[in-house]
Order: structure tokens, then sequence, then C-alpha cells
């Protein structure tokens, strides 16, 4: 796609010709630019155009929007989190012990992916392998072999979860964390080179197996290749050789959307945790991760709160109206049941992206810029799809001009709304007398939008 350069003016973004060649920009940079919360994963990885993938390669991902993150493994046994070996310096060969315990009575990945697909969700990413090194399938080339082959369970895990999620029709997402706290070699990769090297030859081994065996993988989700819990994914890099590693991936899936977590700038950027997401629309591929539940933990915890569903709507609406994907989190329990809680919210998400699902996939953010707490926007072909998450806000407020003109103003499920063209914009009539988490307004025009972003920034972890 061309270079293209845009300010913002007025409320909306704006095409700026004959500038110059756009650079690298500092994650404060983006900040400032923005004004926004994002705190971007893994900013100043390696560099190498040939491994990103294109506009079309990647357009699939973008118009899916939404997606299911799935932690589960053997720390889904003491129901304490993701972390409970690490946190609570649990032994190795005491922790390898869990594995006897594995066996999950109820683990139906079609149920999962059912589950998914109700929900609205497009794809799936399932955490084949977390920092702990234990491993979801039948791998070789795991050291000591610490894999649910080798548990009571005797399952390859990933086997019949690509198959689910195929069978569901939703593309299919593995999480590899390269790291693996059982090698001293993680902790002290200087001291003990030989040992370090032996952790990196296991996830080469292993992320070819994932790649190669299991059919396409449509995204590779990479966490952990920092090394001895200091700095960032790329400060490993020297290390992991992130480049080469992912060439790899590239020669037996290359199309496999890659995040940028292993150390390699990625595909798409990742923002991580419960925090809101404001300001300006994300000039770049993203994502948005977090968790249906309180956010203390991505695996399973008793007892866990689930957020409230106005909440939830409001988190993803401000995503999506920003140019983003959602990758919402559930932790199953030992037994492979994802708590019914929620369940239930999935189920009721999944009814809102049904009535409301047409603004949204397939869709681009703007071409207004969001106004925190109140609006924004996303849009296809001809049509825009006002977000008021404020209608009593929203109605003191004029819209910027657009060129084009408007043929019909109505809710997206209900009766026409007046409006009047100004001089300076766009006046429309609400009602806020019934709020809603997200009210939405469709602007049918007599023309497309035009509206781009620029996608070929960069943005340094400084």
């Amino acid at each position: 796609m061309r270079e293209q350069h845009y300010y913002v003016k007025a409320g909306y973004v704006m095409k700026k010709e004959n500038q110059p060649e756009l650079r690298e920009m500092t994650g404060a940079e983006l900040k400032s630019m923005l004004k926004s919360s994002i705190q971007f994963k893994s900013l100043g990885g390696v560099k190498h155009s040939g491994l990103k993938l294109g506009d079309a390669e990647l357009k699939w991902w973008r118009d899916a929007k939404f997606g299911m993150f799935i932690h589960w493994g053997l720390y889904s046994i003491l129901g304490r989190g993701e972390w409970a070996m690490q946190n609570e310096q649990i032994p190795v060969e005491e922790y390898e012990k869990l594995a006897g315990e594995f066996a999950p009575g109820h683990f139906d990945a079609e149920q999962w992916a059912k589950l998914a697909r109700d929900a609205g969700m497009k794809y799936m990413v399932l955490t084949a392998r977390h920092h702990d090194g234990f491993s979801l399938w039948d791998s070789p080339g795991s050291y000591r072999g610490f894999t649910s082959m080798n548990s009571a369970a005797k399952r390859d895990f990933v086997d019949e979860y690509t198959e689910a999620c195929r069978g569901a029709g939703l593309k299919v997402g593995l999480y590899y964390s390269p790291m693996d706290w059982r090698f001293p070699g993680y902790f002290k990769p200087h001291e003990l080179p030989e040992n370090a090297l032996l952790m990196k030859k296991q996830a080469y081994d292993q992320v070819e197996e994932l790649v190669s065996r299991y059919g396409k993988i449509d995204i590779l989700w990479y966490d952990g290749a920092w090394l001895a819990h200091q700095g960032g994914d790329p400060d490993g890099a020297w290390l992991w050789e992130p480049v080469k590693l992912n060439r790899m991936v590239r020669k037996y899936n290359p199309g496999t959307v890659i995040n940028p977590r292993s150390g390699w700038e990625g595909d798409f950027y990742c923002d991580e945790g419960s925090h809101e997401i404001t300001g300006g629309i994300i000039p770049v591929p993203w994502e948005k991760n977090l968790c249906i539940c309180s956010g203390r933990s991505w695996g399973w915890i008793p007892d866990d709160p689930v957020m409230l569903f106005d909440a939830a709507i409001r988190m993803m609406v401000n995503v999506f109206i920003r140019d983003g994907n959602v990758l919402l989190n559930v932790g199953p329990d030992k037994d492979g049941v994802i708590p019914e809680a929620a369940a239930e919210r999935l189920k009721e998400i999944g009814e809102w992206m049904e009535q409301f699902g047409e603004s949204v996939y397939s869709t681009r953010g703007g071409p207004f810029q969001p106004l925190d707490h109140v609006y924004g926007s996303t849009y296809a072909e001809n049509r825009i799809y006002l977000h008021i998450l404020d209608c009593k806000e929203f109605a003191k407020l004029e819209l910027p001009p657009i060129p084009q003109k408007i043929n019909h103003c109505g809710l997206l499920d209900g009766d026409c709304i007046p409006f009047v063209r100004t001089a300076t914009g766009i006046k429309i009539t609400i009602s806020h007398e019934a709020e809603k988490p997200d009210t939405i307004i469709v602007l049918e025009l007599d023309e497309p939008v035009e509206f781009d972003f620029v996608e070929n920034i960069t943005f340094t972890g400084k």
C-alpha cells in the first residue's frame, strides 16, 4: 500500500500530502501523539521486513476483531494462577509430580470452541506451553518429556483443540513461551550458557512441532522471550535469534500472524491487562489482551469474579473504535471446565455481538477520532457506525464535517434519528433516557468513507 501521512484536526483524521518519510517513534511519542493509555509490550523488537505480513495477508485477522484466549495447564490443578511455580518457588521435581494428577475428566475442546463461536469470537489462542515448561501435546522436543502425553491424561490436547477450532469455523492460534523455569540457564544465561542453549534448542524443536504437525496455524502468540525476569522480550533476542526462529515458522506456515513477543517486532502490537483504553485511533495493527475475570491471574482461580456485562462491552467497544482487536481470556479449571459465570457472560456478549456485530466485524476504527468516555466510530464502505457511550454528553456535541452526503441516520437496531448538517459539522438529536453500554447510530453515505492509516511506522521501546 502506498505510504500515507495524516494529522488530527477537528476530531477526525485528514490526509497530509508530500511529507518526509516516516520514522521510528518512541513509545513516549505514541502516548504524546494520541494521548493514549495503551501500554504496548515488546516495543523495539528486531526489525526484519521480509518476515512481516502485508495488508492482504493480515486482513482476515483485522476483520475478525474478537478472539478467545485460553490459559490452561498443569497450574490449573493448583488454582493459584499460571505463575504459581515461580511465585511460590515450588521445586522443579515437586512441580513435575503434578503431571501424575493431570487428568481433566471433563475436557471437551469442542465445547470450548462452541462457546467461543457463540460469543461471537472468530479465533482462539491456547497456551500450548507456559513458562512452567509443561506441554499440552505429544512433544518429542520437550525437556525430560514434560508433556500431557506423559501425564495421567495421556492425551494430545493441542491436537484435539486444533481440530475443534476448525470444526467450529474458527481460526487456530497457539501460545508458546520459549522460556522455561526448569532451566537454571534461564535465570543465569551468561553464567550457564550451555544450559541456556539447551532451553533454546527445546524452544526451536517445539515451535517446529507446533507449526508442522497440526495443519495450518493461523496465529502464533509468543510470550516470555525475556531472560532472568529482567527487561522485555527484545532484551533476550541475542539468545533466541527471533528472526531465525520465525523464518522457520514461515517455512511451514507462510501466512501465520505472529505477535511481537519473541523479540522480533511481529505483525501486530499487544496491550495487556484490564486497564481502560483511552486516546486516539491507533495507527498500527494491535490487540487488547485481557481477562474476563478480575485479572489477578490468567489461569484459573476459584471464585474469581467476572466482569460486569456493561463493563465488558464498553471495554471491547473502546478497543474497536481505536481500530484494535480484543483477545478475551478465560481460565478453565483442572478438569477443563470454563467456570459457569464466565461462560454465561460470554453468552451474553455473544447475544450482543449477534445483534450489533455489523458495527464491529470487517470494520475499521474511524473516521471520527474517539472522545474518551463519550463516543467513537467504526466504518465499512459507505456506513459509519457511531458508538455512543454517554448519550447525555453526546447530545451536546457536534460531529466534525464529512465530505459525503448522508442518506440515512438511525439507530442500528431501531428508528431514524434527526440530524442537521451545519457549516461546521453534523448535529444529531439523540435521546438519553434509556442508557445502554453502547448506543449505536449508523450513518449511510452516498459514497464510501475515504480513510486510511499509517501502518508502516514502528515504535521503539525508549
